[in-house]
């Protein structure tokens, strides 16, 4: 696919730059699944994506409104004190510790695949049974995608429900040493051109200016974690301040959406994505 393609098959001008600000960790904690929402509801931001083994999963369900919801495909629990596991009977995805491998070369290392399909396809099933209209599909951690047997997993899954795909950047394609952005194209999913991953351990006050006018022309994907100031939150990891500052920022609604339309840049979720991808394969 052509940087430019995209944003033409929106309907928009080659030279035109599109943003989805997609917020992450719904179903993690209650301080996320807060965060999440109102930085939908209330803030700037345009996509989310749902974590369904894990243990807030059902309250985030209880609380969806139709917003624009993916599913994290979620094979790995990274915190060695709060642990969640699979919803399918898969020995091969437990590692001994009440939960999904902590880190994804444990994953890559013990995972039966077939067992890893079965729980993922699982995974998506129970996000549509919980009454969610499920916009695009991605990986935590992107386990999924660095690795070529995960990917295929992936890109299969995509196919068969016809969903678009939340991929790593070209960075990350490159230390992946195969190239899983032009696999994908190659099967008529659709997906981001750029990527700008803010973690939780970005910098403070992330204050997109400088950057969004250097963006490239295409769709822009922007990843921010954000989580309300709670005791939950603060004994997970040390990393909570940066959560909280995020949901400020996305807050924020209105200082980000005069900085959006002052740069010229439109904003939009997975729906658009979903909606062009399903076309096509019509």
């Amino acid at each position: 696919m052509a940087k430019s393609d995209l944003v033409q098959r929106l309907g928009l001008a080659v030279d035109s730059r599109v943003v989805i600000v997609r917020v992450s960790g719904l179903g993690t904690t209650h301080a996320a699944n807060v965060g999440v929402y109102e930085s939908l509801r209330e803030g700037v931001a345009t996509t989310a994506s749902l974590h369904v083994p894990c243990p807030w999963a059902r309250h985030a369900s209880a609380n969806y409104r139709g917003e624009d919801l993916g599913v994290s495909l979620t094979l790995n629990a990274e915190h060695a004190l709060y642990r969640w596991g699979p919803i399918t009977h898969a020995p091969s995805l437990l590692d001994g510790n009440g939960g999904f491998p902590m880190t994804v070369d444990d994953l890559w290392d013990h995972a039966d695949l077939d067992e890893a399909r079965r729980e993922c396809r699982a995974q998506i099933e129970r996000a549509i049974y919980w009454g969610f209209d499920v916009t695009h599909l991605d990986g935590h951690l992107d386990a999924l995608a660095l690795r070529p047997e995960f990917f295929d997993l992936l890109l299969d899954l995509a196919l068969e429900f016809n969903l678009p795909l939340r991929l790593p950047s070209q960075a990350a394609e490159e230390r992946a040493g195969f190239p899983f952005r032009a696999l994908a194209a190659q099967e008529g999913v659709v997906f981001p051109d750029y990527v700008i991953d803010l973690s939780p351990t970005s910098p403070f006050g992330w204050v997109p200016a400088a950057d969004i006018t250097s963006f490239e022309p295409g769709v822009t994907e922007i990843r921010l974690t954000p989580a309300v100031d709670t005791p939950e939150l603060r004994a997970l990891h040390e990393r909570w301040p940066h959560q909280v500052e995020h949901l400020r920022m996305l807050e924020n609604g209105a200082t980000l959406a005069k900085l959006f339309a002052a740069q010229g840049v439109v904003t939009i979720g997975y729906r658009e994505l979903r909606q062009l991808m399903r076309a096509g394969a019509e």
